[in-house]
């Protein structure tokens, strides 16, 4: 074999190797995704939000699943009601009907998931759950950790209240307006036989 013989051969090797070395490292790839944990969102029924937290909490310790699935999270955020002049405090979801999990997608973790009591469904086609972007499960999750709290009111315009705090405190007010999304009203209050329009939060008013 002559050298220019033996030179396009170990040419044709290396281009061999080089190849069977980027499908493995293709393999590894599509394996690595496929091991990937992800978050994925499961549709339930109404009300079963909960039920299937503690349900799916405790298949994956019966069926030792804990290496697949991870985390599950129902968002809420804390709603304050302002009724008769107290306040009370209770749970809201924000995506009613449906749970967050964090699971590594295979036959298995979907069976253990998809077979829960109160689970319809996943988000996604029937034969393959799609993913969720995790720049959205970090807003959704940040949403329901957040501080800021949601006030309701059982006011409506027409409405007589009487002013708590402020530089209109212990006036009666009649309500003009009122903005539920910014838990915020608008009232008239009646300064030396005046009638003063003021915008007031709902915090700072009791009903009468």
């Amino acid at each position: 074999m002559t050298k220019k013989e033996k030179s396009m051969e170990e040419e044709l090797n290396e281009d061999k190797q080089r190849e069977a070395e980027e499908v493995l490292a293709k393999e590894e790839e599509k394996k690595a995704k496929k091991n990937q944990k992800r978050w994925y969102i499961v549709h339930t029924y109404s009300g079963y939000e909960n039920k299937v937290k503690v349900n799916l909490e405790k298949r994956i310790e019966y069926m030792n699943m804990g290496d697949k699935i991870f985390r599950i999270e129902v968002p809420q955020k804390t709603v304050t009601q302002m009724r008769g002049g107290k306040k009370q405090e209770r749970e809201e979801k924000i995506f009613p009907g449906y749970v967050l999990v964090e699971m590594i997608m295979d036959e298995d973790s979907w069976y253990v998931v998809r077979h829960t009591s109160g689970v319809t469904k996943f988000v996604g086609s029937a034969k393959r759950p799609i993913p969720a972007r995790d720049s959205e499960i970090k807003k959704i999750i940040n949403r329901s950790t957040s501080q800021s709290q949601k006030i309701e009111l059982d006011v409506k315009a027409g409405d007589k209240v009487r002013i708590t705090s402020g530089p209109f405190a212990d006036f009666i007010a009649d309500i003009i307006e009122v903005y539920p999304d910014k838990s915020k009203l608008r009232a008239n209050v009646s300064i030396f036989g005046r009638e003063t329009p003021v915008e007031l939060e709902y915090k700072q008013i009791n009903k009468i």
